[in-house]
């Protein structure tokens, strides 16, 4: 059974912090591209950061320098470290993973800045 569980959501100021993390399980993980995506309310889904298996990463400008995303494949989890959190960030955060033809969502989790 595969399953991506994030974790770390929550309600932070503007400015503030969070961590978020995402528990892989049920496939090879040490092969799979990830990513971070985020939907809010009224807006297209967008992709935020990712990584590939052999550890490069990229970002979306509006988090550049903010955000950064992480692996430990001896955990299988991938992480998004974000700080200097704004309000424009508010979104549902969702975990992604992909190989070839395979490729899962997580649930989600909530992150509200307030203003």
């Amino acid at each position: 059974q595969v399953q991506l569980v994030e974790s770390g959501g929550g309600l932070v100021q503007d400015g503030g912090s969070l961590r978020l993390s995402c528990l892989a399980s049920g496939f090879t993980f040490s092969y799979y591209y990830m990513g971070w995506y985020r939907l809010a309310p009224g807006k297209q889904r967008e992709l935020v950061a990712s990584i590939t298996s052999g550890g490069k990463t990229n970002y979306a400008d509006s988090v550049k320098g903010r955000f950064t995303i992480s692996r430990d494949n001896a955990k299988n989890t991938v992480y998004l470290q974000m700080n200097s959190l704004k309000p424009e960030d508010t979104a549902v955060y969702y975990c992604y993973s992909r190989t070839g033809l395979d490729s899962y969502w997580g649930q989600g989790t909530q992150v509200t800045v307030s203003s």
